[in-house]
């Protein structure tokens, strides 16, 4: 396999996991974010398993399952039972429109390119710094999904997108342990349930999944 398909097919598969964040970024319905969430989780194992055949690490081979069993099946899963559950298959609800939402990620991509790629000079091979500007890409999208939507459901779905981007970074790093890898999965999992709870108990206590009431409980708000 020559060099230069490698270092495509692992950007394009890298692209796509960054094009995601931006689908997450502009669905306007809860019923959407788990199914590309699937499509991100899955397109994250793909990375895996790439990187596995291309570096020879048998290791990636076990990552691949795994992300794809976690990551683009059972946390979205979870995600979707939580909405349908709620009887949430209704707009997001945001702090900005999705216009200034998709145009603040581009921004965060461009920071993205400008901080890893000098950082990363002289350190890493040239697919290893390019995978590196994909994940903080992806982790600083879903940063901003998390600061910028006002319901618990889809500030989830955002927490789960900073966990792909670290498990995107993860695998492009040559000779990082598979207990690291391991432990940012089990974490995304242990991140959904607890997230899936927070949402069950806001919308029992307060008829409403919209976190700025927590403010008004806290003695903060009006």
């Amino acid at each position: 396999m020559s060099a230069g398909l490698a270092y495509d097919l692992a950007h394009l598969i890298g692209g796509g996991v960054l094009l995601a964040s931006f689908l997450l970024l502009y669905q306007r319905r809860m019923s959407a974010l788990a199914g590309v969430l699937a499509a991100q989780g899955a397109l994250v194992a793909l990375a895996a398993l790439w990187q596995g055949l291309v570096r020879g690490e048998a290791h990636l081979f076990a990552t691949a399952a795994i992300a794809f069993a976690a990551q683009g099946v059972l946390v979205p899963l979870l995600l979707q039972r939580v909405v349908a559950r709620l009887g949430l298959d209704r707009a997001v609800e945001t702090a900005l429109p999705v216009g200034a939402s998709l145009a603040a990620g581009v921004a965060l991509v461009v920071l993205s390119v400008l901080v890893m790629l000098p950082a990363t000079a002289g350190q890493a091979g040239a697919l290893a710094r390019v995978d590196m500007v994909l994940a903080l890409s992806v982790l600083l999208l879903g940063v901003l999904m998390m600061a910028t939507r006002r319901t618990a459901i889809p500030q989830v779905a955002g927490l789960i997108a900073v966990e792909n981007g670290l498990l995107l970074g993860a695998v492009g790093i040559a000779g990082l342990p598979l207990l690291l890898e391991l432990s940012i999965a089990a974490l995304v999992l242990v991140l959904v349930l607890v997230g899936g709870v927070f949402a069950l108990l806001m919308r029992a206590r307060l008829d409403s999944l919209d976190v700025t009431l927590l403010g008004r409980h806290r003695g903060e708000g009006g």
